[in-house]
């Protein structure tokens, strides 16, 4: 069983595109995922990249998105010689 992480790494742009193709405001979303237009701002600028998983999972319902299209992409592997 997979267990929910600590933090989710959110993209930004994303974020922020997937909000406005819904026609959201900032303080809609926010209010409707009860965290701060300012927390909600600094996320979609990439100031601030991480949240906790129940201020994400109440971000991801309010939007009514995925993990696909809020989430940072992962990163490459290191290429080893």
């Amino acid at each position: 069983m997979a267990r929910t992480p600590a933090t989710y790494q959110v993209y930004g742009p994303s974020l922020r595109q997937e909000r406005m193709r819904q026609g959201l405001s900032i303080k809609e979303v926010a209010a409707a995922a009860h965290i701060s237009r300012s927390y909600l701002q600094r996320l979609e600028t990439g100031t601030r990249e991480r949240m906790g998983a129940p201020s994400y999972i109440r971000l991801r319902t309010a939007l009514k998105s995925t993990d696909r299209t809020l989430l940072a992409p992962p990163e490459d592997p290191p290429e080893t010689r």
